[in-house]
């Protein structure tokens, strides 16, 4: 069951980010069989807009909820919050799943 997780900095953390991307990058490979997608937001003109959006299969809320705790911009206190929603699949890479 998908979920889809998004993130949002704290105002003036684009140092923080950019410290520990590295170990969050690393921490998305481990994590990849659980990846449907996830990237950073960004704004119009390609900068930087102060969070992520991830989307997982997971069985649960509370798996979901796991995944990003464990993310090292968790760890380091990067977000202002975190907002966890189910998501439906009906439409992944051109195919249908309706």
């Amino acid at each position: 069951m998908p979920y889809i997780i998004e993130t949002f900095d704290k105002a003036g953390s684009l140092e923080v980010r950019k410290a520990h991307r590295a170990a969050h990058l690393a921490y998305l490979d481990r994590i990849k069989d659980r990846l449907l997608a996830c990237g950073a937001k960004l704004n119009d003109d390609g900068s930087d807009a102060g969070g992520g959006l991830y989307v997982v299969d997971v069985e649960t809320r509370a798996e979901a909820e796991a995944l990003i705790q464990a993310d090292p911009f968790h760890a380091v206190g990067l977000f202002a919050r975190v907002e966890i929603r189910r998501w439906r699949k009906a439409y992944l890479d051109g195919r249908s799943y309706l």
